[in-house]
C-alpha cells in the first residue's frame, strides 16, 4: 500500500489501470516496454489496487511544441495518472513532482494533457501551471502547461518559502497521533507507514490544524511554522520530540469567526484530521480557538530532537519553558535546515 518506486519491468502493464493511457496513446505499450529499466512512482490504495502512476524525466533541450520553447533545464511530467476518488491523492503527487524538481534544480516543469482530462488540468493550474502552447502528434493535440519555479503567493511560490520583514517564524507542537496522519512524508522510521492512509487530509498539500496554545492568535498569512512532533507517552522528550517539517500559513481564523457549525465544518472537513463528531464537539466547546490553514512545504531529511533544539537556542531545558508554541529567529531557522539536511535554497530571504 502507499507509494512505491519500481522499475517499469516490475509494473504490470496489463493492469486495468493503464487501459485509458493505452486508449489515449497508441504507442503507450511499446513506450512502456522500452522504459523497462527506468523507474516510476506508483501508489496502491488500501485494497492494494493500483491507483496512481508518475514518470518524471529531467530534460535540457528545446521544446518542439507550438509555439517552440527555447532550451532550458526542465522536468517533464512524462506520464501521470491518478484514480483518486476524492482523496486528494493528486495533490500528494504534485508535492512529489515539486520535491523532485527542486532536487534536480530545474528552471521549469512541464506537462502535456488532452482537453478531455479537465480535472487534471485544473489540478495543475491550481499550482500555477500555465498553458503556453500545444503539442501535436498522431494521437491529437495536447495542452502544454508549464510551471516556472518561482512565485509570489503562498500557493504559487510552493514549495519555496519566502521570509520577509512581515513574516514570523514559530514552532508548533503536534501530538504523535495527529502528526503522521497530517504529514505523511515526515513519518518517523519507527512508525507504521500504514498510518498515512489514502484520505483527503493525508494527501493534501493544504493542512488545517486546530489548537489552543497561547500565542497562536498572533499567527498570520506567510508566517513559517516548524512542526514539532512530541514524544510518545513514556518516552523522553529530550531525545524523542523532534522537528520534522516546515509549513507556511495560508490563513488564521479564530473559531468565533465562524457564524455557524456548517460554515466551520465546510472550512475544516477536507484538510483536518478531525471527523464530523470531533468537529462538532470542538465547535460547541470553543476550547480550541485557533484554526490555522497551512501548506506542507518541507519534510526534513534528518529529524532534530529537543536536545539539539536546546543547543540551537530554540528551546530550553528549564522547567518553566513552554514547548507547545514559540518564536524562532531566522538564523535558527537556517540552522534547522542545515541540521535537517535540507537545501537552504528553499528559503527565499527578502529581509
Amino acid at each position: 500500500m502507499g507509494f512505491q518506486i519500481k522499475k517499469f519491468r516490475d509494473i504490470d502493464l496489463n493492469d486495468n489501470f493503464f487501459d485509458s493511457l493505452k486508449a489515449d496513446y497508441a504507442e503507450f505499450s511499446d513506450w512502456f516496454n522500452k522504459k523497462a529499466e527506468n523507474k516510476a512512482l506508483i501508489h496502491f490504495d488500501e485494497n492494494n489496487v493500483l491507483n496512481g502512476f508518475l514518470y518524471l524525466k529531467p530534460e535540457e533541450e528545446e521544446l518542439n511544441i507550438d509555439p517552440p520553447q527555447g532550451k532550458l533545464k526542465r522536468l517533464k511530467v512524462g506520464t501521470m495518472k491518478i484514480d483518486a476518488h476524492g482523496t486528494r491523492l493528486g495533490e500528494r503527487f504534485i508535492k512529489k513532482i515539486f520535491d523532485y524538481a527542486f532536487y534536480e534544480k530545474v528552471e521549469e516543469i512541464y506537462v502535456t494533457i488532452f482537453n478531455k482530462h479537465d480535472s487534471l488540468i485544473q489540478l495543475f493550474k491550481k499550482y500555477d501551471f500555465n498553458l503556453i502552447g500545444l503539442k501535436h502528434s498522431n494521437n491529437g493535440s495536447e495542452n502544454v502547461l508549464i510551471r516556472k519555479f518561482s512565485g509570489e503567493d503562498v500557493i504559487y511560490n510552493y514549495p519555496f518559502i519566502t521570509h520577509d520583514n512581515n513574516s514570523n517564524i514559530y514552532f508548533l507542537a503536534v501530538k504523535p497521533k495527529y502528526h503522521s496522519r497530517l504529514f505523511p512524508d515526515s513519518i518517523l522510521k519507527t512508525e507504521d507507514s500504514t498510518i498515512a492512509k489514502d484520505i483527503s487530509y493525508t494527501n493534501s498539500i493544504h493542512k488545517i490544524y486546530i489548537a489552543a496554545m497561547n500565542g497562536m492568535e498572533n499567527i498570520k498569512k506567510n508566517d513559517i511554522i516548524l512542526i514539532y512532533r512530541t514524544a510518545e507517552d513514556g518516552k523522553s522528550a529530550y531525545y524523542n520530540s523532534v522537528i520534522t517539517s516546515l509549513c507556511v500559513i495560508e490563513e488564521y481564523k479564530n473559531i468565533n469567526e465562524f457564524n455557524t457549525y456548517n460554515e466551520f465544518e465546510d472550512y475544516c472537513k477536507n484538510y483536518s484530521i478531525f471527523d464530523q463528531k470531533e468537529l462538532d464537539t470542538i465547535y460547541k466547546l470553543k476550547k480550541y480557538k485557533h484554526v490555522i490553514r497551512m501548506t506542507y512545504n518541507i519534510a526534513l531529511n534528518k529529524r532534530i530532537n529537543r536536545a539539539k533544539l536546546i543547543d540551537l537556542g530554540i528551546m530550553s531545558n528549564e522547567n518553566s519553558f513552554y514547548s507547545g508554541f514559540g518564536s524562532v529567529s531566522y538564523d535558527q531557522l537556517i540552522s534547522v535546515l542545515q541540521e535537517g539536511k535540507v537545501n537552504e535554497g528553499l528559503i527565499i530571504n527578502q529581509t
